[in-house]
């Protein structure tokens, strides 16, 4: 008992036996996510140039325009987007290590001692809205991509641009990322203890197939959506304000 309490008492704050730069990680996750979070709240709070003929900004779709409402319409969507990926699996590791070293790495001192009860007080306890969240977030998709279709009509003619083929990457990434996630793979088979009891259980067992191979890279899919997502308010961004030129192809 001397041994094991004498043990704890050692493993104060980034003590490890890893002879790696662990550390590099959750320092580059950090500015990642500041970066992010400080360009997402700049353009919530311009509420300008976010549409510019068939194009609209993914930042402010779904385009909701109410006459009680006085600040940026941003803020009417974003914090649907805000709170999925808040309360995502992923992002839960990755900010918990980034930003509260709790713990910083893989067997590397913490924070947290023993204290850690899981998420089943407050506030973690919110982080169980994440299924909820993704409900809504599928709703915003599919607006998402309802925009990227319009984006490539023109006065009712079909063209391609470089804005909406990025819109179209968008929503690509978007969709990887959303319906890969643990929230969608526990609807469309998790819950089930026997994929082979019958016809219906078998086509769910290839849907969760195809969702588990998506949940594998979820990582990969949660970094280029959230690049793509910003990056394609910038280009809009860009092009309202006549900083790019809209590059149509046909």
């Amino acid at each position: 008992m001397q041994q094991s309490s004498s043990l704890r008492q050692q493993a104060s704050f980034g003590t490890t036996t890893r002879k790696d730069a662990w550390w590099v990680e959750p320092v580059l996750v950090g500015l990642g996510f500041a970066a992010f979070i400080i360009y997402a709240t700049f353009r919530a709070f311009e509420n300008n140039y976010f549409e510019i003929g068939p194009y609209l900004s993914p930042f402010y779709s779904p385009k909701f325009n109410f006459d009680w409402w006085h600040m940026s319409p941003a803020f009417l969507i974003l914090w649907i987007p805000a709170g999925f990926r808040a309360t995502c699996y992923y992002y839960r590791k990755a900010y918990y290590r980034a930003y509260f070293a709790d713990p910083p790495a893989c067997a590397v001192g913490h924070f947290g001692g023993e204290k850690y009860c899981g998420e089943t007080t407050f506030p973690l306890v919110l982080q169980n809205l994440h299924r909820y969240f993704f409900y809504l977030a599928t709703i915003v998709l599919a607006v998402l991509w309802y925009d990227t279709v319009k984006a490539f009509f023109f006065n009712g003619a079909f063209g391609v641009s470089i804005v909406n083929l990025i819109m179209l990457a968008n929503v690509i990434l978007l969709s990887g990322y959303s319906f890969g996630c643990h929230a969608c793979r526990h609807l469309v088979g998790g819950k089930l203890n026997c994929f082979s009891a019958n016809a219906c259980t078998k086509s769910q067992f290839k849907i969760w197939h195809w969702v588990t191979r998506l949940n594998e890279h979820h990582m990969l899919w949660a970094w280029l959506s959230l690049f793509s997502v910003g990056f394609t308010d910038f280009y809009i961004r860009q092009v309202a304000c006549g900083a790019f030129p809209e590059l149509q192809f046909f």
